[in-house]
């Protein structure tokens, strides 16, 4: 049954794709088109996953195979309600299309489908399709997304990248964003996904959101990709990132899940140079109904690389979390030093958390560990701020923005640490 109900919404997106693909940008470009036409064979090949499929062993994408999104995307009418903008240039997407009228001016960050031909050999040139069916499918049917190519020792500044979904309809965007710093290159990059309806009625609003991104950060490049997930109630976010990591460089992530259904996050990040860092780092806020997933794959390709993550994860009402995270090192990997930890903090006896840590190693000189913790709130704690007169709800409050507030401090941009910490305050009244 779980199978049959894959293979009839694969097909689904499939017949979306025929009927969108003479409509698709990028028209005259064979390479892209061949692309697409690969893309497309490959997610009919393997459907959509299925939890028999280790990596999706705790995430069932059965409310995304059931929804049926089988109308082409439309534009949006009216006005929309975005949030403050968290950087001095923003790029806005709306349903996976390009916003020009939302979008700042003098951003190094441009829309994909107006700059293809610059593409050809960076789009799909870290990202899998073989064996990733939902990057198969983004491949088949992208829109549009962000382009950003930074040249040689070029300082990007600050962008923050807004895809807002519309809601109240069964729309299913798939944006691709593609990033690329030379040399020596810097870029702050904040990338919020948001919901127009926060909080639409029962069974309104349900949509899909597949956003797949290309990182190649060059040597001595530094990237900070903060990223925060405010999708509706009623959305599906499941987005994919790919890096790329040249010697002495560095990717710098980290993930908030603050909103939809059921979201998954999944980061394939290879430190291939020398001297390499990765840091993965992240957080779930998940309240009652919710389900969020943290995967990574970590792949240490390259001597003298450090790489750190930390995942803390809060659930209330009958929610549940997935974190699974693998750090794979090569032989020729001498030296490296992995470090990973999940920890959870449990605010009902409903909530789930299932921690799936990974070590796969196969050079004799490294230092790598990893670790999962399951608590709940410090009795303790509560009781020292309840006796200095702080209500109850007000002192949860301030023992679970601590908790998460320890993950958020760890990112060094001050514009990116702002915009999570923004999120992270009141989490308890959203949770409860």
């Amino acid at each position: 049954m779980e199978h049959n109900a894959s293979e009839a919404g694969a097909a689904g997106f499939l017949h979306r794709f025929e009927g969108l693909r003479e409509r698709l940008p990028g028209q005259g470009l064979p390479w892209l088109a061949s692309l697409r036409a690969r893309a497309a064979e490959a997610f009919r090949a393997q459907g959509f996953p299925t939890r028999k499929v280790e990596a999706w062993r705790y995430t069932d994408l059965a409310p995304l195979t059931q929804a049926g999104f089988g109308e082409p995307l439309t534009p949006v009418d009216g006005a929309l309600v975005l949030p403050r903008s968290a950087a001095p240039k923003r790029l806005v997407f709306v349903d996976g299309r390009f916003r020009e009228d939302l979008s700042d001016e003098g951003s190094p960050a441009r829309s994909l489908a107006r700059h293809l031909p610059e593409a050809e050999g960076l789009l799909g040139s870290i990202a899998r399709i073989d064996d990733l069916p939902l990057v198969a499918l983004n491949t088949a049917l992208f829109e549009d997304g962000a382009l950003i190519d930074l040249g040689e020792g070029v300082d990007g500044g600050v962008v923050e990248i807004l895809s807002v979904t519309s809601a109240g309809r069964p729309v299913a965007a798939h944006p691709r964003h593609l990033v690329r710093l030379a040399a020596g290159a810097r870029l702050v990059l904040i990338e919020r996904a948001w919901s127009a309806e926060q909080d639409p009625a029962e069974g309104e609003g349900r949509y899909l959101h597949s956003p797949v991104w290309e990182f190649v950060v060059g040597e001595d490049a530094h990237v900070t990709h903060a990223r925060l997930q405010q999708e509706g109630r009623a959305g599906l976010h499941l987005a994919t990132t790919f890096a790329r990591v040249k010697a002495s460089g560095t990717y710098d992530s980290f993930l908030l899940h603050a909103g939809a259904r059921l979201s998954r996050s999944e980061a394939h990040v290879t430190l291939a140079g020398p001297r390499a860092a990765a840091h993965l780092n992240g957080a779930q806020l998940l309240g009652d109904g919710q389900h969020g997933d943290c995967t990574t794959f970590l792949d240490h390709a390259a001597p003298d690389c450090p790489s750190r993550q930390t995942v803390k994860t809060v659930l209330a009402g009958k929610s549940r979390g997935v974190f699974q995270g693998k750090i794979h090192v090569h032989q020729v990997a001498q030296r490296t030093d992995g470090y990973q930890m999940n920890q959870a903090l449990l605010l009902s006896d409903q909530a789930e958390i299932d921690s799936k840590p990974q070590l796969e190693i196969y050079a004799d000189d490294v230092k790598c560990s990893h670790g999962a913790t399951v608590g709940e709130l410090d009795e303790s704690q509560l009781f020292y701020l309840r006796a200095r007169g702080i209500p109850e709800g007000v002192a949860r409050s301030m023992l679970i923005e601590a908790f998460l507030l320890e993950a958020v401090e760890g990112v060094a941009d001050e514009a990116a640490r702002a915009a999570l910490a923004e999120v992270v305050a009141g989490s308890w009244e959203r949770l409860a």
